[in-house]
């Protein structure tokens, strides 16, 4: 997992119940990802998420589905 940075004390979600960022399995994740709408740091986030693929949950408004298919994505570009 990539390092802690600063940008995650700027975070919208700072203070928020994290089990909402781990919705149940089958779940997208609106409640969380509406925090993370309104955040100042979703891009910085987004990439921590996209630096390590086995991360879970709900990071830069985007699902653990959902970067995992960035990731194939990149994948048949690249």
């Amino acid at each position: 997992m990539p390092p802690r940075s600063d940008w995650q004390t700027d975070a919208a979600c700072v203070g928020t119940d994290p089990e909402l960022f781990f919705p149940p399995s089958g779940s997208k994740g609106l409640d969380a990802k509406a925090v993370c709408q309104g955040c100042p740091v979703s891009a910085e986030c987004l990439d921590y998420a996209l630096a390590d693929p086995h991360l879970v949950g709900v990071w830069g408004g985007t699902s653990d589905l959902q970067r995992k298919q960035h990731h194939q994505l990149r994948k048949v570009l690249a």
